[in-house]
């Protein structure tokens, strides 16, 4: 791990200085604010088509992961100019939420500390409408045999559909299965769509899944989480480091790539997560956008 006292970073025609960057932010692996950044340099081709044109909510840990954690949605004022914000509004105001469209904005973000970045389901100039749904394999301990299960039943529900989907591994429990979206609906109306497929997912294995919210009334059944498709709600972004032991990422993957009897949450790390980008596992599937009025008459068929 690096031992330099100052780390600037060249990036998209700017210089950015991570400072301190000798502190450790991962303390079982020694891991520093100056190697976060390499990684976030390293993975930025691959990451920023995720994050280009979407609010963020930056998840930031000053101290390193055994210390505070805030979740930011509103920009400092003393962020650089160049770094771009979209105003949203909500019940008592607007946030300035930061959008990450540059290398050098991902270096300036991780040198205040930024770990993992949430994103929005929707874009700039067209916030009301998400072009991505989210479902979330969430299981009740660390056994992922469940959660393989359930994405195979769900990507077989999604094929009858219609609908194209890539799956990721979200380095905490789990895995989320991403839907390209025409944008065509509302956060409410897509939302619901997602309610019913899960619902429907459920019936089918109603001793192994479930869309109860309420902890208590899962039992030992994996929950179907589709929560992150509301309005103003963020997933985390591919590629980015989750603030856990070993820093894991959350990976995409290929479907194929369930079977691999290695996969696991955090199978991959900001040691090998390039190697995994390199290979694209999703291809051109997030090209493959459609409509949910379709699906959704298809979805009321089966049911």
């Amino acid at each position: 791990m690096t031992e330099s006292r100052t780390h600037s970073v060249r990036a998209g025609g700017r210089t950015v200085r991570i400072k301190r960057p000798d502190k450790v932010l991962f303390p079982d692996d020694g891991i520093t604010k100056a190697d976060l950044a390499d990684y976030y340099r390293a993975i930025a081709p691959h990451m920023l088509p995720h994050l280009r044109g979407r609010p963020l909510m930056l998840e930031r840990h000053p101290d390193g992961i055994d210390g505070p954690r805030f979740m930011q949605k509103n920009t400092p004022d003393n962020y650089p100019d160049w770094i771009r914000r979209v105003e949203v509004a909500k019940a008592d105001g607007t946030v300035n939420h930061t959008v990450c469209d540059t290398t050098a904005t991902l270096l300036y973000l991780v040198d205040q500390a930024c770990i993992t970045f949430h994103r929005w389901q929707s874009r700039v100039g067209r916030l009301e409408r998400p072009d991505r749904l989210v479902f979330d394999l969430d299981p009740t301990g660390d056994d992922f045999e469940p959660v393989r299960r359930a994405a195979r039943q769900l990507g077989d529900l999604l094929d009858e559909l219609e609908l194209p989907s890539v799956l990721m591994t979200t380095g905490s429990r789990g895995l989320h299965v991403i839907v390209p979206l025409a944008g065509d609906t509302d956060f409410d109306r897509t939302r619901a769509f997602a309610q019913e497929v899960a619902e429907t997912l459920a019936r089918r294995d109603p001793d192994r899944l479930t869309t109860a919210a309420r902890k208590q009334a899962r039992g030992n059944r994996l929950y179907l989480d589709v929560q992150r498709n509301g309005y103003a709600q963020t997933a985390v972004t591919p590629y980015s480091v989750r603030a856990r032991p070993g820093a894991p990422v959350a990976t995409p993957i290929g479907w194929e790539q369930l079977e691999d009897p290695e996969l696991a949450p955090g199978r991959w790390t900001v040691a090998d997560a390039l190697e995994q980008a390199r290979s694209d596992p999703w291809g051109d599937a997030l090209g493959r956008r459609r409509a949910v009025g379709p699906a959704g008459r298809r979805l009321a068929a089966l049911r």
